[in-house]
C-alpha cells in the first residue's frame, strides 16, 4: 500500500502553475492543468537537469535545458534529446491538500 505525501493546499497551486515535493529520494514536481494535478519526477532523462520551470503545453513539460517533451498523464519522453521516460505519480486532493502517492 502507498503512503500519501503531502505537497501543498490545492488552492495554492493555480491552473497551469506547479509545486515541488521530496516523495522518497526523487523530487517530484506537481502541476495544475486545468483543475487536475499530475506528478512526475522533477528530472530530464536526457541529463539530469530539473523540468520545474518549464514551459507547460497541452500536458506536456517541456524541458528548459534542451527542449525535450515529457508527458505529465505517463511520464513518457515524447521528444529528443530524452528517449527514457520519468516516473509519474498518482495524486489525489485529500482534506484540500493535493497529495502524491509514495512508496
Amino acid at each position: 500500500m502507498s503512503a500519501w505525501i503531502r505537497v501543498a493546499p490545492a488552492t495554492e497551486i493555480m491552473p497551469g502553475d506547479y509545486a515541488s515535493a521530496e516523495v522518497g529520494d526523487a523530487f517530484v514536481v506537481v502541476y495544475n492543468i486545468g483543475g487536475e494535478f499530475f506528478a512526475i519526477d522533477d528530472v530530464c532523462t536526457h541529463d539530469g537537469g530539473g523540468l520545474a520551470g518549464g514551459a507547460v503545453e497541452d500536458h506536456q513539460v517541456i524541458c528548459p535545458r534542451h527542449g525535450a517533451r515529457f508527458c505529465l498523464r505517463t511520464g513518457r519522453a515524447l521528444t529528443p534529446p530524452a528517449y527514457e521516460p520519468v516516473r509519474s505519480y498518482a495524486t489525489r486532493v485529500a482534506d484540500g491538500y493535493v497529495e502524491v502517492a509514495g512508496e
